[in-house]
């Protein structure tokens, strides 16, 4: 339905913005982290957040910046106010990452000399004669022990888009060894800095291991998991129902939530901000946060690895394989969640202790948006699945099974015989199922995978326009055998959804390894 909330004044909307004092004098909108700031800052020293890119972690370690450099008059009527103690001021080294791509181990070392120089004049003080340029570890051990004894305060440490040298270059391997070599010898002046240190704050997209990264910082406390910090960055139902309100007239606020909601990093639901943001400007519901990055990378690590697409809707993994990512050996379950792809929608306790993550896409935009970009991985060329979308969409609308079986081959046949020759995924037969999931789910329909009955789970499951689709498919060596269809009717897969009021559509798809099509395709209509 569309929001009746009545028309407020609206404010600037703060589309790009990083910068906590710019944001502030432009009297943008703001949903007030302050407080959730200092709660972080009273419960311990270091600290490390992964969280997707454009989720807002560089504003909130310019807001770590503002208050512990005492700047007060930014957080006029915000939680920090009245809680903050602004007589202090403590000397901030922020180190970033976050502009430009690093090619080389020099390149990256000229950026870390780069931004010490920066903090050095900001805080007035000069680097001694007798340090070796080209020490950056040195350099920064030094940095940060001046800048105690000059200021008599405590050093505050804050390291934005920590990884980005590595995962720029991903696809390299020994050259992301060598960023992450480069900044280990960085980040290792830390643990014997800590006489100095009040605060350090490293954030970024990836979860590398302490010992790959992070050698002998044993006290680094990652919250990426903590309930308590959960929306540190983004925002709630709430910001958007009380923050946003003036934005929300003329927009169906269920759709924002289907759209944009659904991070969750076991604490309350989250928007993405950019997409928040983008959809406040354009008004329109579109893929504003993926289509500025397509996975390539991810997109070609699933293919490689054969993954069963429809998988990706319900996973289960323990936490070692959710946030361990390293160079050598990349996860890809670590590398979905931790760019944004995948979200956690619960967690279960086993009887050792172990914690279970049940992960699944987030919301409608990455659903739709990812399986699009994986239908290119598997074979089918962007124009022809594209063209076969609306067309596929239509036919379901109106349940005419003809066109649907029509457009469903036409699918399979774009996939070129050079693609099937030179693909290892040829041979894996789950492909079919693959393809044919990810094309519906590209169309942004309500899909239930693996939908459970008391009688076991059907394949698929599709919503649509009141109507209820029950899918299930079989790989047969050449020709139709029937055994789809039947299953669904044996199984009494069909009795979950009888009694709505919805017509339920029963559709049994058999593919043919040699054809590499479908070869066989039944329907059966029960009214609901």
């Amino acid at each position: 339905m569309t929001s009746a909330v009545p028309a407020l004044p609206r404010k600037k909307l703060p589309v790009g913005i990083q910068t906590f004092a710019k944001l502030r004098d432009e009297a943008c909108y703001y949903v007030d982290k302050s407080g959730l700031a200092i709660d972080l800052i009273e419960s311990g020293t270091y600290f490390f957040l992964s969280r997707p890119r454009r989720f807002g972690k560089s504003l909130l370690v310019d807001t770590f910046k503002e208050l512990f450099e005492g700047n007060r008059a930014l957080f006029e009527g915000l939680a920090a106010q009245t809680r903050w103690d602004w007589s202090r001021r403590h000397p901030v080294i922020r180190i970033s990452f976050a502009d430009g791509m690093l090619k080389s181990r020099a390149e990256l070392d000229r950026r870390i000399q780069s931004n010490l120089r920066r903090n050095r004049a900001a805080l007035g003080l000069p680097r001694p004669a007798d340090i070796d340029p080209d020490d950056t570890a040195d350099d920064l051990a030094d940095l940060i022990e001046q800048s105690h004894l000059t200021r008599g305060e405590p050093v505050v440490v804050l390291v934005d888009e920590y990884d980005k040298p590595i995962l720029d270059n991903i696809t390299d391997p020994p050259r992301a060894a060598e960023m992450r070599d480069g900044l280990r010898n960085l980040y290792s002046v830390l643990k014997g800095a800590d006489p100095h240190l009040k605060f350090v704050f490293l954030t970024g997209v990836s979860k590398f291991s302490k010992v790959s990264l992070f050698s002998g910082l044993n006290n680094l406390q990652d919250i990426t998991l903590d309930a308590r910090w959960s929306a540190l960055c983004g925002y709630t139902d709430h910001d958007i129902d009380t923050v946003f309100a003036p934005e929300l007239p003329g927009l169906d606020r269920d759709e924002i939530r289907r759209w944009y909601n659904g991070y969750n990093w076991r604490g309350v639901g989250i928007y993405n901000p950019f997409d928040v943001l983008l959809l406040f400007d354009t008004r329109e519901f579109k893929a504003h946060w993926f289509d500025t990055g397509t996975p390539t990378f991810l997109v070609k690590l699933l293919a490689d690895q054969s993954w069963f697409t429809p998988d990706l809707a319900q996973l289960k993994a323990d936490e070692m394989e959710l946030l361990s990512f390293e160079v050598e050996q990349i996860g890809a379950v670590a590398l979905l969640f931790q760019a944004g792809y995948l979200s956690v929608h619960a967690v279960e306790e086993t009887e050792t202790r172990e914690l279970i993550y049940t992960l699944g896409y987030p919301n409608r935009e990455v659903e739709m948006s990812l399986n699009r970009v994986l239908l290119l991985g598997y074979g089918v060329p962007g124009r022809a699945a594209s063209l076969n979308r609306q067309t596929l969409l239509k036919a379901l609308r109106e349940r005419d099974w003809i066109a649907m079986e029509t457009t469903l081959r036409a699918l399979f046949a774009s996939i070129p015989s050079d693609w099937y020759r030179k693909n290892p995924l040829a041979g894996f037969e789950g492909h079919y199922a693959s393809v044919f999931y990810s094309h519906l789910a590209g169309l942004g329909l309500d899909l239930r995978v693996e939908d459970a009955t008391s009688h076991g789970r059907i394949d698929l499951t599709v919503v649509q326009s009141g109507q209820v689709f029950l899918f299930e498919f079989k790989v047969v060596a050449d020709a139709p055998e029937g055994h789809a269809l039947r299953q669904i009717r044996d199984k009494g897969y069909a009795e979950k959804y009888l009694g709505r009021g919805a017509n339920v559509h029963l559709i049994g798809v058999e593919f043919s390894r040699s054809a590499r099509n479908i070869v066989g395709f039944e329907v059966e209509t029960l009214a609901g």
